[in-house]
């Protein structure tokens, strides 16, 4: 299995099936980096997490800062950005093609966010990052997205073990491959709410309810 956020929302504790220390190997260079250590997972820019509060039902991240940058391609060769989103909210998540469980139990749940969104669906964007840069190949990623009804809705960027080493690196996101099954990959399953002009303002766990980032969303855009 791979790990899932358990937990109320409001709480945001990270359940990993592996140590809680995981490696990220960033290939360039030769360099290995641990994270880990706590039952709360790290957040980009040493943020750390508080309690909702001014009206959010996310958890905040505070202080709130600009959300690491983004620059990879997606699935069709195209770079995709941050910046390109500004005066959007933007819902970013880390997942991986083969993932058996908490991978499309996100990806459901944001499908149903953007449904539920209804005239604000064109003020957000879904943003997925690879955390299995081997198994996420285009081919792969176009069939997780068909399946998924997320063609057109969601951006799922890919690179190399190097690039994506970095990106998980600046978002505090920890990818190690199982060992005794290669093709499963154990990373932190979280949503980031980034707001219009490009702040990380809320988290959310896998086992957030869609309803929670539907009524965070204008105050993400306002934010």
């Amino acid at each position: 299995m791979t790990p899932t956020s358990t937990g109320p929302s409001k709480g945001l504790q990270l359940r990993l099936l592996l140590p809680i220390a995981v490696i990220i190997g960033i290939l360039a260079g030769g360099t290995v980096a641990l994270l880990g250590g706590s039952s709360r997972p790290a957040l980009p820019g040493g943020a750390q997490q508080a309690p909702p509060g001014g009206g959010y039902l996310g958890t905040l991240a505070l202080p709130a800062k600009q959300a690491p940058a983004l620059d990879l391609r997606n699935y069709l060769g195209r770079p995709v950005t941050l910046a390109e989103y500004r005066g959007r909210v933007v819902l970013v998540t880390f997942l991986y093609t083969h993932c058996p469980d908490v991978c499309p139990l996100i990806t459901s749940k944001l499908r149903v966010v953007l449904k539920l969104l209804r005239s604000r669906v064109s003020q957000t964007q879904v943003i997925a990052i690879s955390v299995d840069p081997r198994g996420d190949t285009p081919g792969a990623v176009a069939s997780f997205l068909q399946s998924h009804d997320m063609l057109g809705r969601m951006q799922y960027l890919i690179g190399s073990p190097a690039q994506l080493a970095r990106t998980w690196a600046a978002w505090s996101v920890g990818s190690t491959r199982d060992v005794g099954q290669p093709d499963r990959v154990a990373h932190s399953a979280l949503v980031y709410g980034i707001s219009a002009s490009g702040r990380l303002l809320t988290i959310y766990p896998s086992s957030f309810e869609p309803s929670e980032i539907v009524h965070d969303v204008p105050k993400l855009a306002a934010g």
